[in-house]
C-alpha cells in the first residue's frame, strides 16, 4: 500500500504544477506547497519545482515548459502518447477514458485531449481512494518513465511524476513499446492537443470500457 492515505489536494496541486505557468499558478505556489505538507516526502520531491517557479522569470518559465513538453514528444503530457504514439489504438483508447469520465457523471470541457496529465489528475481527485489507486496504479508506469526523461535531462518537472511514483502502491515497470506517430485521426476526433488551459470537468452520463495504459502486462489492483 502507498504510505499516503488518500487526500484529494494531492492530485490538484500536482496537476496544477503541470500547467502552463502563468501570474496565477505562481501566486497560487503557497497553496500548492500547503496542499503536500512542507517537509514531507512528497513536497521534498517537488520542492525544486517550485522553487524554480517562484523565482523565475514568467516568461522565461513559459518558453522552458513549451520545450519541456510541447515540443519534446518523449516528455508529452499525453499518456497514450507514450503507448500508441499516434496510431489508431490511441483514438480507441482515448475513446475508452473518456467514457471512464462519463461514467463518474463528468464531462470534458475545453480543447485538452482525455489523456491529457493534468486533467487525469483532475478526474483522480474526484473519485473515492480506491478507484483513484486503482487507476493511478495503471498509468504510474507511464508516468513513472516520463519522469525517468525529465529526469535525464535535469529538469524540476521530474519531481512531479516522482510524487506520483510516492502516491502509488503499484512499483512501475519500464516501457517496453515503441509508439507510431499520426497525430491527424486525434485531433480530427478530440481537437487540438493542450495549449496550456487549465482542463475543466463537469457533469455528464455514460457507459464504460476498461481502460488500460499498460497493454503489455495485466491489470492490476490494489
Amino acid at each position: 500500500m502507498s504510505a499516503y492515505a488518500f487526500d484529494a489536494r494531492y492530485y490538484r496541486a500536482l496537476a496544477a504544477l503541470l500547467q502552463y505557468p502563468d501570474a496565477a499558478l505562481v501566486a497560487a505556489l503557497p497553496e500548492i506547497a500547503a496542499a503536500l505538507h512542507a517537509g514531507s516526502p512528497l513536497h521534498e520531491k517537488v520542492a525544486p519545482l517550485l522553487g524554480h517557479l517562484r523565482d523565475g522569470e514568467l516568461i522565461e518559465l513559459q518558453q522552458e515548459y513549451v520545450g519541456t513538453f510541447d515540443r519534446n514528444p518523449s516528455h508529452s503530457l499525453h499518456l497514450f502518447e507514450h503507448i500508441h504514439g499516434e496510431s489508431r489504438d490511441r483514438g480507441q483508447a482515448m475513446v475508452d477514458l473518456m467514457q471512464e469520465y462519463q461514467r463518474h457523471g463528468l464531462k470534458m470541457e475545453g480543447d485538452d485531449l482525455p489523456d491529457y496529465v493534468p486533467l487525469f489528475l483532475e478526474f483522480l481527485s474526484l473519485l473515492d481512494e480506491t478507484q483513484s489507486a486503482n487507476l493511478l496504479g495503471e498509468a504510474v508506469h507511464v508516468l513513472a518513465h516520463v519522469g525517468r526523461k525529465l529526469a535525464q535531462q535535469g529538469s524540476p518537472y521530474a519531481g512531479v511524476f516522482a510524487a506520483l511514483e510516492l502516491l502509488s502502491s503499484v512499483a512501475p515497470a519500464e516501457l517496453d513499446v515503441q509508439p507510431a506517430r499520426d497525430m491527424d485521426e486525434a485531433l480530427e476526433t478530440f481537437g487540438p492537443g493542450a495549449d496550456g488551459a487549465e482542463p475543466l470537468l463537469g457533469s455528464a452520463a455514460g457507459g464504460v470500457q476498461p481502460i488500460n495504459f499498460y497493454p503489455q502486462r495485466p491489470r492490476k489492483t490494489v
